[in-house]
């Protein structure tokens, strides 16, 4: 190979960290070099690759259009690397360090306490660091590597999703003096016919069409309503009268309020929760806790099914959820981790 075909380490780390900050003494700062090394290194590629790379003036730095291509091109291509050799250690010194898992809502926090004990029965020397998410930085968690497992209702976009862990069933919250209040059950129709509160910007995209969609089955419009922050918010605004919300079943059992009323949504699918994580950070450590999450479940199942329920089930994922939407929160079926 010629010698422009091949670029240093110092070089890549240098050129992406730059393209990142657009600022030598940031970039410098970053790389624990100093800002006329990283002068240099910038201006030594430059030279191999035949052309500028950056912009300077004394004001600002702007990366060339043949340097925005080559950073596009060259940034998953480290991360890849970089996530191999760290798979690669990581498998020669089994599940040890540390594991940061979280759960979104206060119904799936059995689950994860399952899939921990069971984790932890089989990788003692790795530690389980457990918190809960919140609607505004569940993505961003993931992202900057805060939380490494989310156990969350699918669908989550961008992100690898894991097998379905439980299922609940979807009911519509309304205020107490709504005249849907009474009713036995409704039809997603009804979302045609009242604003419907909305999840934040930052949730995602394939989430909020399946949770607050913006047509009817028969394709009538759906009135968004006002924008909740977190999810106490959400139903404060329906109990307010601002507008209606389907949320899934366990609402009745962590959410009761005397000014809410939560009716069964008779032709919409289950919701469905399961692990979530960022597929470039697939490390060993994270395929081994969805295996013993999918695991736990499984024994679960086994163990009702052995030991029949006698009475209220009530923090149980295989019990019923008690009330006027009275159905099964059933544990699904545990396909194979990946």
């Amino acid at each position: 190979m010629e010698g422009a075909d091949v670029l240093e380490r110092v070089e890549i780390e240098v050129f992406l960290t730059l393209a990142e900050e657009l600022h030598f003494g940031r970039a410098a700062e970053r790389l624990r070099l100093s800002t006329g090394r990283v002068s240099q290194v910038v201006r030594q590629l430059e030279r191999r690759l035949g052309g500028a790379l950056f912009e300077r003036t004394s004001r600002s730095v702007r990366i060339t259009p043949v340097g925005l291509r080559l950073a596009e091109e060259l940034a998953p291509l480290v991360a890849d690397i970089t996530a191999a050799v760290g798979r690669a250690a990581e498998a020669n010194r089994g599940v040890a360090g540390e594991l940061r898992v979280a759960f979104l809502g206060e119904g799936t926090a059995p689950v994860l306490l399952r899939a921990v004990a069971l984790f932890n029965e089989r990788h003692p020397d790795c530690r389980v660091d457990v918190r809960e998410a919140q609607l505004a930085n569940t993505r961003s968690s993931l992202l900057d590597g805060s939380v490494d497992v989310l156990i969350a209702a699918f669908p989550f976009d961008g992100m690898a999703n894991g097998p379905v862990l439980m299922t609940e069933r979807r009911v519509l919250a309304v205020a107490a003096g709504h005249p849907l209040a009474g009713a036995a059950s409704v039809s997603l129709e009804v979302l045609g016919d009242h604003p419907v509160v909305q999840y934040p910007a930052v949730t995602s995209a394939a989430f909020k069409r399946d949770r607050t969609p913006d047509r009817t089955p028969s394709g009538r419009p759906v009135r968004p309503g006002p924008v909740g922050a977190t999810f106490s918010e959400m139903l404060t605004l329906v109990a307010l009268g601002r507008g209606v919300l389907p949320v899934g079943e366990l609402s009745l059992r962590y959410h009761p309020r005397p000014d809410l009323a939560y009716v069964p949504i008779e032709d919409a699918p289950p919701i469905e929760r399961g692990p979530v994580w960022r597929e470039g950070n697939t490390t060993e450590r994270i395929r081994e806790f969805v295996r013993a999450a999918a695991d736990s479940v499984a024994d679960s199942v086994a163990q009702s099914v052995a030991e029949p329920v006698t009475g209220p089930a009530a923090g149980s994922v295989t019990g019923s959820v008690t009330g006027p939407a009275a159905g099964p929160v059933t544990a699904a079926p545990a396909p194979a981790a990946p």
